[in-house]
């Protein structure tokens, strides 16, 4: 499923075919995705101007001018793409093939900006991904949101806030940074990244990063660092294209060549001197990448 950095870099690449153009019509190529349209989706959201595109979670927020906002999730296989009424597919070099079936179309954004006419074409062969409509002033308390933590890449994110939520808990620390209701977003892959870089091991209790006092050790001080860092890094990338992501101009983000755990399992550890084997295990159902040596 396409995590945090992907649906961030999805919200930039759209952002300039989108935000101030006229969204003329929706076109619904089906009645559901992973669940129905609301009730008058297509009506209601043509004929707005798209004031501009956010992003909660693993959420896309297109803001509209009558203050309704759409809420598209890519679920495991979904994409947009961008066509200017002259391209008739998304440029861009490929790393991975994938197919480009039109019977995959399932939503059309025909769209009027500055430079012309344009389509922001939503592609998705499992149809895990959806689309919701909600009114912005009521939007925090909406059932997706209202019980999200913090952004990872928000300054509100820090160690202390993190003590807060650790203090006392045997869960184990993966575990607990999987957690939404702790960091909104932060997905398996960018936990396991984290943890490396921190050194921590992501079976080890979260409450043990936590002082008597409840105050933050130097542990989760690091660790807090280490999860905005490698946030930043993935969205500067482009994201990590695991098999169907893709970027709206067609091509793919390139974290994936900066793992240092995940999906490593039985190659070296990429810590200087450590001289351990990357070991997979699996967590709550989720595979777990990490370094036995180096991360206590």
């Amino acid at each position: 499923m396409p995590e945090l950095p992907e649906v961030e870099t999805v919200r930039r690449g759209l952002t300039p075919a989108m935000e101030g153009s006229l969204l003329v019509r929706a076109e619904l190529r089906r009645p559901d995705l992973r669940f129905p349209f609301p009730a008058d989706f297509a009506s209601l959201v043509s004929g707005q101007r798209i004031v501009s595109l956010g992003r909660r979670a693993k959420y896309l927020l297109i803001d509209l001018e009558d203050g309704n906002v759409i809420i598209a999730h890519l679920g495991m296989s979904g994409s947009f793409r961008v066509e200017d009424g002259v391209a008739s597919e998304a440029p861009g070099d490929f790393h991975h093939p994938r197919g480009k079936s039109e019977k995959h179309d399932h939503v059309i954004f025909h769209l009027e900006g500055v430079n012309g006419p344009a389509r922001v074409i939503y592609n998705d062969p499992r149809r895990f991904g959806f689309m919701d409509l909600a009114r912005r002033d009521v939007l925090a308390n909406h059932a997706f949101f209202r019980e999200l933590g913090e952004e990872p890449t928000g300054n509100v994110l820090d160690a202390a806030y993190l003590a807060a939520r650790f203090a006392g808990k045997a869960q184990p620390l993966k575990s607990a940074l999987l957690d939404q209701k702790n960091i909104a977003g932060l997905g398996n892959i960018y936990v396991c990244e984290a943890l490396w870089r921190s050194g921590l091991s992501p079976l080890r209790a979260a409450g043990t990063l936590v002082d008597a006092k409840g105050k933050p050790k130097a542990a989760l001080v690091l660790l807090t660092e280490a999860i905005r860092t490698v946030i930043a890094d993935a969205i500067a990338a482009g994201g990590s294209s695991l098999r169907d992501h893709i970027q709206t101009d067609g091509t793919l983000g390139y974290f994936q060549h900066s793992f240092s755990v995940y999906d490593r399992e039985g190659e070296p550890c990429r810590t200087p001197g450590c001289g351990g084997t990357v070991a997979r295990v699996v967590q709550a159902g989720r595979s777990t990448f990490y370094c036995p040596k180096c991360q206590k």
